[in-house]
């Protein structure tokens, strides 16, 4: 008996519309989510992979329905979406105290990214995902005047922040404060006469690398409250790197700095490759 069935009633709703098969399947493997059904487009293949949302999807008592592409397109308010919706609960945000606790459960001094009021999806998507692969405890974002984790920032991500811990903050210079409290120190990622190049500044212990949004980078008091500054260094003509790459670049800096903690336990799994 085919698991597919054709069900116009479940695009209806206001749930997160997550969309394309690797975010939709990283999202069903962290289970952080409520998942309410999976919409699959007249005309794709059941193919192993396909089957394996739809077994997934399964297990989280979601529906499953087959419904006209063009109702997906307006669901994910994309084309691109390889014939996928997952209409699920909102993203479960976390508290500072969570980070914190997380990365003492792992007996490893804290290691967090700060966003200040970044907002373009794809940049911040890109991060959450770098963020991911290299052990980050937890994010801290904006709740306000920033972009927060939409169906496009998962998108963006391929999934990876529904693994992550994402703290949405009022106040992100309080939010600072108490990781500070909390012993972490705040490294931003800005150049100025001050700022060492990454690869001469300490960053082994617990850590807050934070990046400023795309046009106006930080802001003064977020600035003020870090407590040193790193620059990457350039030989080009360009004066400066995309947010997501130049954080990309530093994220790696620090998880290197911190003798690539995580690593051995992981490096012998077959399923889990470098690049």
């Amino acid at each position: 008996m085919n698991p597919l069935s054709k069900d116009k009633s479940q695009i209806e709703g206001d749930h997160d519309p997550l969309y394309g098969r690797r975010p939709v399947l990283e999202s069903l493997r962290a289970g952080r989510r409520a998942f309410h059904s999976l919409l699959i487009a007249e005309g794709v293949k059941l193919t192993d992979a396909v089957q394996e949302l739809i077994d997934r999807a399964k297990v989280h008592n979601a529906r499953i329905s087959r419904v006209p592409r063009p109702m997906l397109n307006d669901l994910a308010h994309t084309p691109n979406h390889q014939g996928i919706v997952l209409r699920a609960g909102s993203y479960p945000y976390i508290e500072i105290e969570d980070i914190l606790a997380h990365a003492e459960a792992l007996n490893e001094p804290p290691f967090v990214l700060l966003l200040d009021l970044l907002q373009d999806p794809q940049n911040v998507g890109a991060l959450l995902r770098v963020a991911e692969a290299v052990g980050v405890h937890g994010v801290v974002i904006q709740e306000r005047r920033a972009v927060d984790i939409t169906p496009a920032v998962v998108s963006a991500s391929a999934g990876a922040v529904e693994h992550l811990l994402v703290a949405q903050a009022t106040n992100l210079v309080a939010a600072m404060k108490q990781l500070k409290e909390a012993g972490v120190w705040l490294a931003a990622m800005e150049a100025g006469p001050t700022a060492q190049p990454i690869d001469r500044a300490d960053l082994k212990g617990a850590i807050g690398l934070v990046l400023g949004g795309e046009g106006e980078g930080l802001r003064r008091l977020v600035r003020e409250t870090c407590d040193f500054f790193v620059q990457l260094p350039m030989r080009g003509r360009v004066e400066s790197l995309n947010v997501a790459t130049a954080g990309a670049v530093g994220l790696y800096a620090v998880w290197q700095a911190r003798g690539w903690q995580g690593w051995d336990e992981f490096a012998e799994d077959e399923t889990l490759h470098g690049v």
